[in-house]
């Protein structure tokens, strides 16, 4: 059991570590708060990560109730969220994904001259909470055994939160210190170990649709 448990939080820490990119985000979130003082950065920091881990944790506890509501199976939903994974993983190895965030967080600045909360959107949404990291909450809690191995999916939810909130309080010092091409170099890798985890999470849920025929 102890092997199990430690398994699930293991593939649950990694995926949503990958996903949630914390270090990827970070320079965006140096940008939109830049005009801010201490206390400003500060305040967008836990609120961006309060609005983010209570949407996460929502579709995670109601997501398995919305599936059955809407008769979507197990499988036929990891496969989709193999695929989106994918497409994601994808971008993160283009650059895409940086490219979009950096569009929209300039886009914002452009539009909101003073300092504005941000922390809704667009970094509590979709930059953290966005529909890859929705959809693997609600995979990894539909598929837990028993409330241990929930427990260990929204303990992995949880530490990687903690970490974006760390990584956020330091984003100034740290973007200066890792740079445009470090950024670049840790998404790109993220993007090849998220590859391979959607990869494997279509394959299963394509073996299951068809066993189950």
């Amino acid at each position: 059991m102890t092997g199990d448990l430690v398994s699930v939080f293991t593939a649950s820490f990694v995926t949503f570590f990958v996903l949630i990119d914390a270090l990827g985000v970070a320079p965006v979130f140096a940008s939109l708060t830049a005009k801010g003082d201490a206390r400003y950065r500060r305040n967008m920091a836990w609120r961006s990560i309060l609005v983010a881990t209570l949407i996460i944790f929502g579709f995670a506890f109601f997501g398995t109730w919305l599936l059955r509501q809407l008769h979507i199976t197990i499988d036929a939903f990891r496969a989709a969220g193999g695929a989106l994974l994918f497409l994601i993983a994808l971008d993160m190895v283009f650059e895409k994904r940086t490219e979009r965030r950096e569009s929209r967080a300039d886009e914002y600045l452009e539009e909101h001259e003073e300092p504005d909360d941000v922390s809704v959107f667009p970094i509590g949404i979709p930059m953290l909470a966005g529909p890859g990291s929705i959809a693997t909450a609600m995979l990894f809690m539909s598929e837990a055994a028993n409330w241990m191995t929930q427990a260990a999916v929204l303990a992995a939810i949880g530490i990687n939160m903690l970490l974006c909130l760390i990584v956020f309080l330091i984003a100034g010092p740290l973007v200066k210190a890792m740079g445009d091409s470090v950024a670049g170099a840790i998404t790109r890798i993220f993007g090849v170990i998220l590859a391979a985890l959607s990869v494997q999470l279509l394959i299963d849920g394509l073996q299951g649709a068809f066993a189950s025929v």
